[in-house]
């Protein structure tokens, strides 16, 4: 079965760090270029960035210099740092392939960010 399991969010203040993890099966991480997405309350959901399998990456601007994305294929984990966090970039966060897959949207992760 496929899974995808974000954690490491949290609660943090304005101008600090977070590093979210995702892990991915295996069957499905090799072969696709992966995202970090993010629901900010009351709103859509929205890309934030995303890396290919040669580790190429793209950002929204509201994150770029901010946020970096990786990817580990040993591990078959994708990573965000975050980094200067902004009061607006408090959201849930979510992995999926990008383009996403609607069946494997998961639960997500919680990053609230205090002013």
């Amino acid at each position: 079965q496929v899974q995808l399991v974000e954690s490491g969010g949290g609660l943090v203040q304005a101008g600090g760090s977070l590093r979210l993890s995702c892990a991915a099966s295996r069957r499905i991480f090799g072969i696709n270029t992966m995202g970090w997405y993010r629901q900010p309350p009351g709103k859509q959901r929205e890309l934030v960035a995303s890396v290919t399998t040669g580790d190429s990456t793209n950002y929204a601007v509201a994150v770029k210099g901010r946020f970096t994305i990786s990817r580990d294929n040993a591990k078959n984990t994708v990573d965000l740092q975050m980094n200067g966090l902004k009061p607006e970039d408090t959201a849930v966060y979510f992995c999926n392939l990008f383009p996403p897959f609607q069946g494997f949207w998961g639960q997500g992760t919680q990053v609230t960010v205090s002013s």
